[in-house]
């Protein structure tokens, strides 16, 4: 089974557009070319209507705020098409569920948002689907992790390979402190559920989406803008602009280099130099031994370089004597020694 999750600098990056269009069609296509160069895996939004997401009646003004974002059923299309066209994946979180039936085609892999969570009936739908899903988690108990993770699991068994689900850490505030990031919760979530792990960030700047990548997040998600500057909607003070996103990808590449590989062995470079017998010691005369002498902790020593007899062979020649005299730090070799 291929993972969708493993992206082209390693860990699979997702521009989040979301709502930083602010329902304005062209710019959302702005920001979707500038999303598309800057070399990220995946470019991001919402699908929803103000009525199929927020009670008009219990929540009037969010349900109006939601209206005020909202683009057509065309203009996602044209969204989504403009993306793969690209040859980068797109993807959605859909809040509106009916919207699945005409894009469900430009969908490689959904997003379930932080408050969906506990929304089982979407996250009914959605494993329904059997297509990879990347699963947020702000707001939640560390059980309404599990809780989630178990029912989609119930609902479509492929979800228990960590090439089908992946968690994220999240909280859900936007800006949030450095100290409300809890990467380890990354760690915890490996060891509890076995699945892919990440990050998606609300911090400011992307200090917090490096070190997640050095903690061994493999799904990074940000909010993506054009700028900061000028803007009033809350998700633009979060978000990384092209450049950021740039000297992001720099900085994984610097960070996978630095990580390198788990199994420890000398590397070619320590080989080339001869490190592993310069800076290694041997046994040598602390002073001169006459043939015949018995060797004894007084005088042997351990010396570099590593020419002759291993330093880790010292014990093997306590009490052992020598069939020639030998200068102090000579090298010696196991033939001078008495059988």
């Amino acid at each position: 089974m291929s993972n969708a999750f493993k992206g082209k600098h390693g860990p699979l990056l997702i521009a989040e557009i979301g709502g930083n269009h602010e329902g304005d069609f062209a710019y959302a296509k702005k920001l979707t070319k500038l999303a598309i160069d800057t070399g990220v895996d995946m470019v991001k939004f919402q699908i929803y209507t103000g009525d199929t997401l927020v009670s008009k009646r219990e929540s009037p003004d969010r349900n109006q705020h939601f209206k005020k974002f909202e683009l057509s059923k065309e203009q996602h299309l044209e969204l989504a098409q403009m993306v793969t066209h690209a040859g980068i994946q797109y993807t959605s979180s859909v809040w509106d569920l009916s919207a699945i039936a005409w894009l469900d085609a430009y969908i490689p892999v959904y997003k379930i948002g932080s408050g969906d969570l506990t929304a089982y009936p979407v996250l009914r739908n959605t494993a329904a689907l059997g297509k990879p899903i990347i699963l947020s988690t702000g707001l939640s108990t560390e059980t309404e992790v599990l809780e989630a993770v178990a029912f989609i699991q119930q609902v479509n068994p492929v979800y228990a390979s960590a090439n089908m689900l992946a968690v994220l850490q999240c909280t859900s505030m936007y800006p949030i402190n450095d100290a409300d990031a809890h990467l380890n919760v990354m760690h915890r979530l490996k060891e509890k559920t076995g699945l892919t792990i990440g990050y998606s960030d609300h911090t400011v700047g992307s200090k917090a989406l490096q070190y997640a990548v050095a903690m061994g997040a493999e799904v990074l998600e940000f909010h993506f803008t054009d700028t900061r500057e000028g803007k009033s909607f809350r998700d633009h003070q979060v978000s990384l602009t092209p450049e950021e996103v740039e000297a992001l990808i720099d900085e994984i590449g610097l960070i996978r280099s630095l990580k390198g590989d788990a199994l420890k062995k000398p590397t070619q470079i320590e080989l080339d130099h001869a490190h592993e017998v310069s800076f290694r010691r041997a046994v040598y005369p602390l002073r001169d031994i006459a043939a015949g002498e018995v060797l004894t902790r007084e005088n042997l020593t351990v010396l570099r370089p590593n020419h002759g007899i291993d330093a880790r062979d010292f014990d093997k020649l306590l009490g052992r004597t020598l069939n020639q005299n030998v200068k102090a730090h000579q090298k010696l070799d196991w033939k001078m020694l008495n059988a």
